[in-house]
């Protein structure tokens, strides 16, 4: 008879994912038994299934179809666990590429702006000025490559096992929550004329709502603490002129949002979690209010 991948491990080892060998992880598949790593976990009635069981149906009885599977947070499992974040790093890119190809017009047009021309104030263009989609065109902004990059790049190693976990609806809202807490904490803090852009408001969203994951997990969390350690040093360091206001304000509403996610209660979880990212983006709304009262 076969044996389950990983079985045949030491058994004083850390099992590893069948599906990804360089993941250590001590979570099994509730039917097969294989060791399974976070992206790979279905949530299922009782612990969690792999992938391969999920897709065939094995030990129910019943067609595939017949009881949705779900993820850590209640998300239906996808076949391609990181198609959001590849649609996302999509926009990011085309928006680059239209920048490049365009005018200067085009970037000044997408960029936060809070009042423009500067002082005294007269608001006709910019967020107080009435153009609060300001607030989401920023986020997929970029004006040099390295900053696109470096951007990419943090979204795809986070986002994917992310979305894996919490699935593409809620994934996506930790996501844009994220980057417009971001842009209002720019917004209200930062001098009217200044000009703010970049993915990197969502991007530390992430790195919140992943670091709440993996304290649900029970995993080791020293590695996302020191890559946030990192970024935060950079972020707050004098002459990278790195919008810190965005950074924070993602990162906080990143924690907030991924901990209703993974964390929420089975009754009324859906409730719980969009409840949760609808009085974020409320407060959003309120300090984007306040401050264009104070402009206007």
């Amino acid at each position: 008879m076969d044996q389950p991948a990983g079985s045949s491990q030491d058994a004083q080892s850390v099992p590893v994912c069948y599906r990804h060998p360089d993941r250590e992880t001590g979570v099994r598949c509730t039917r097969c038994e294989r060791p399974i790593c976070p992206e790979c976990m279905v949530s299922a009635s009782v612990g969690f299934q792999c992938p391969n069981c999920v897709r065939s149906g094995s030990g129910t009885g019943h067609a595939p179809t017949a009881s949705q599977p779900r993820t850590l947070a209640g998300g239906t499992i996808a076949a391609d666990p990181r198609l959001v974040t590849k649609i996302l790093i999509g926009i990011n890119v085309a928006v680059f590429l239209a920048v490049v190809a365009g005018s200067e017009t085009l970037l000044n047009d997408l960029v936060l702006r809070g009042a423009w021309p500067p002082a005294p104030f007269t608001p006709v263009e910019g967020v107080a000025g009435g153009e609060w989609y300001r607030l989401v065109s920023s986020m997929f902004t970029h004006e040099a490559p390295w900053h696109l990059g470096f951007n990419m790049l943090s979204l795809w190693w986070l986002g994917g096992p992310l979305e894996a976990a919490l699935g593409r609806a809620r994934y996506l809202t930790v996501y844009f929550v994220s980057g417009l807490a971001g842009s209002a904490l720019a917004y209200l803090l930062a001098a009217p004329d200044t000009a703010t852009l970049g993915a990197s408001g969502a991007v530390f969203g992430l790195f919140g709502a992943t670091a709440v994951l993996m304290r649900r997990l029970d995993y080791d969390m020293r590695p996302i603490i020191a890559l946030l350690a990192i970024n935060l040093v950079f972020t707050f360091a004098p002459g990278f002129n790195i919008s810190w206001q965005a950074h924070i304000g993602g990162l906080v509403a990143g924690v907030i949002t991924g901990y209703a996610m993974v964390h929420a209660p089975r009754k009324n979880r859906a409730l719980v979690q969009y409840g949760t990212s609808a009085l974020v983006l409320a407060v959003v709304v309120l300090l984007t209010l306040l401050r264009t009262a104070q402009l206007t």
